[in-house]
């Protein structure tokens, strides 16, 4: 581990780029750096091929950060509590914070499988709802999550934590929903778009194909571009006074039924 350098004022300047980089999504996409919270996080970022430019941590919270050994010039900084406290998303319950390169990926880049399930979001404004679908993306296989038109920015500090380190697991990519269908049907795959109106239940739908599921905002649920571009359309029937659940969970429901159909899970 490379010997750290103590910072004991709140004034310091990485303190407070730290704390802009945080709070700002402006700033992040001008430095094109970003923040991630936590020891396991900080260690799937590097573990994904993320390149820390510098690590602060707190011996208040954390004996010795269990870093991965990284190239390139890597700053460590120790601070006390309160200053910890002032620079952390969740308060001093990680005890470690990295500053990292943003990578972009880009739709022609993504490898697919033989038979890929692709996740896509259309304007989503949470940035919770936004980390725990990559966290279900993790966990059911998918190939990739396209993030059409965002409301919210993916390098947002509480999408890594809703998505418990998945961020740095699962293929994602910012696009327009224009690209996003043009490299769909390049890709010859089918378009499943989650809706109340004309849709029939989700578990009856083939999903064991390629396929694409559509997910809309979260206030006004998918666009007509979407809907008018569809394949199939879906829904999940409700049994009592609401017509919808949460984005991230209803993407949970159906993406896990299509890992049974194609696991072959009963």
């Amino acid at each position: 581990m490379m010997t750290a350098e103590k910072i004991t004022s709140a004034r310091n300047p990485r303190i407070k780029e730290l704390i802009l980089l945080r709070s700002k999504s402006r700033e992040r996409r001008k430095r094109a750096l970003f923040v991630v919270e936590g020891e396991r996080e900080v260690i799937r970022a590097i573990e994904s091929g993320y390149m820390p430019l510098s690590i602060f941590y707190s011996p208040a919270y954390i004996d010795s950060p269990k870093i991965p050994q990284v190239a390139g010039n890597v700053e460590l900084f120790e601070v006390p509590a309160n200053i910890y406290d002032k620079i952390a998303y969740r308060g001093g319950t990680e005890g470690i914070i990295a500053v990292m390169q943003v990578k972009q990926l880009k739709l022609d880049a993504i490898s697919l499988s033989d038979n890929p399930l692709i996740i896509v979001l259309e304007s989503l404004e949470k940035p919770g709802n936004l980390g725990a679908i990559l966290r279900t993306a993790d966990a059911c296989g998918a190939d990739c999550v396209l993030v059409c038109d965002p409301l919210a920015d993916i390098f947002n500090p509480n999408v890594i934590r809703a998505s418990t380190g998945a961020f740095f697991s699962v293929n994602s990519v910012c696009c327009t929903s224009e690209e996003a269908l043009r490299w769909l049907k390049m890709s010859n795959i089918s378009i499943l778009t989650t809706q109340l109106q004309d849709s029939s239940p989700y578990h009856d739908s083939d999903m064991r194909g390629a396929v694409a599921i559509v997910f809309g905002r979260e206030d006004r649920g998918l666009s007509d571009f979407w809907k008018e571009h569809s394949d199939e359309k879906i829904r999940i029937p409700m049994a009592g006074i609401c017509d919808s659940l949460n984005v991230s969970v209803s993407a949970a429901v159906i993406c896990f039924e299509a890992l049974r159909q194609r696991k072959k899970i009963t």
